[in-house]
């Protein structure tokens, strides 16, 4: 229980929030700062550490840090440098080029105990994407968590809404587009038609299908299994230049085993040409390359232009509208968990929601029929559910 004076107090949000006293030399005034946890042991010991911490800068302790002179910039490098130590070299240089693009200059100068919500809104641009404003508020928070690991700094994440749904809509091929678009594969079929097909009816991503090898495909156990992907990655210490980079899946849950049908047991059949990747020959096939010649393949199937990536969102509705279960089309996606599955990927189609209707329909059709046939006003009950 929070006694007085303690400056602690429980809000609306169900968190605990311990506030603190700090003096700016910059500024010449006194500020408060706060720290937050979930139960009120935890933030009374935050807020003990922070006060100890100040205590100890003004009495001149040596092994003490006064959190709100670390500049925000030397915690944010210092974090780069442990990253580019434990994560993939592409996840480095995604979080590095969202830093340097969108962060270093206007929080340039700025302290730590000035990174707030408030600090943060007014310096991200409101004509960012969605995409882009949730990458520069995960590289943000990553820096207040590491913050706290490196000064015992404790900081409340940094939220952002943004909309639920992207400016750019993901949608799914229609029926009617897919018997074109395969009509299309199949005449005067090549590599990359064939690519595009296998796509269509594994879900693989882009970078997966490029970096695809012969030992990969077991045609016998009917398997093929996610080793690897490929993509462009900025070159070391270049923001221009970019060069094409075999790494591992896209997470732990990307590398995975996913079952064939017959057709595409005979696609790879025809395809074998004794060479080391499937699709590239000696060496992975360029991601551009396959986006380009999709393209075209539209085109000449007289289809509107679509982003490659739909195929993956068509090959899971698909999966869906055919009666598969959500966590085997999941594990077969490389997904984390069902959710990214369901909210992401999976986008019904209008006659398959008729479907349902038409069946919840009859359903109550036959019910209402057994139940109340002798029943006063059954028969508008009977004509109300009629097909």
């Amino acid at each position: 229980m929070a006694r007085h004076g303690e400056n602690i107090r429980k809000r609306k949000d169900g968190r605990w929030e311990g506030r603190f006293l700090i003096y700016s030399q910059e500024k010449g005034k006194k500020i408060y700062r706060s720290v937050y946890a979930p139960t009120y042991d935890e933030v009374r010991r935050k807020l003990s550490v922070q006060k100890n911490l100040i205590t100890n800068a003004a009495l001149g302790t040596e092994s003490s840090i006064c959190l709100y002179q670390i500049k925000f910039s030397d915690a944010a490098k210092e974090w780069l440098n442990e990253t580019q130590t434990r994560c993939k070299l592409s996840t480095y240089i995604k979080y590095s080029k969202i830093y340097s693009c969108h962060i270093e200059q206007p929080f340039k100068g700025a302290v730590l105990s000035e990174i707030t919500e408030m600090y943060v809104s007014e310096r991200v641009s409101s004509h960012l994407s969605d995409s882009i404003c949730k990458s520069i508020y995960c590289v943000l928070n990553q820096i207040l968590k590491f913050s706290f690991r490196r000064y015992h700094m404790a900081m409340p994440a940094l939220k952002k809404r943004v909309s639920s749904i992207s400016n750019k809509s993901v949608d799914t091929l229609t029926k009617t587009e897919q018997k074109r678009l395969v009509a299309a594969l199949c005449q005067e079929t090549d590599i990359f038609k064939n690519a595009v097909l296998i796509c269509l009816l594994t879900g693989l991503r882009l970078g997966e299908l490029c970096a695809l090898k012969w030992s990969d495909v077991d045609l016998r156990s009917k398997i093929l299994t996610v080793n690897r992907t490929v993509q462009r990655l900025s070159a070391e210490g270049c923001h221009t230049t970019t060069i094409l980079m075999e790494t591992a899946p896209k997470s732990i849950c990307s590398k995975r085993e996913i079952p064939l049908s017959e057709t595409v047991l005979d696609v790879f059949t025809n395809l074998q040409n004794g060479k080391e990747y499937i699709f590239g020959g000696d060496k992975p096939l360029e991601p551009r390359t396959i986006q380009y010649r999709f393209k075209r393949i539209l085109k000449d199937a007289k289809l509107p232009d679509k982003n490659f990536h739909i195929l993956r969102h068509t090959f899971s509705t698909n999966c869906i509208e055919g009666g598969t279960d959500v966590k085997s089309l999941s594990e077969m996606l490389g997904h984390s968990n069902v959710q990214i599955t369901l909210n992401r990927y999976v986008h019904p189609s209008m006659d398959t929601k008729r479907h349902h209707m038409n069946e919840l329909s009859r359903f109550y059709g036959q019910l209402c029929g057994q139940a109340i046939l002798t029943s006063p006003g059954s028969s508008q009950l009977e004509s109300l559910f009629a097909d």
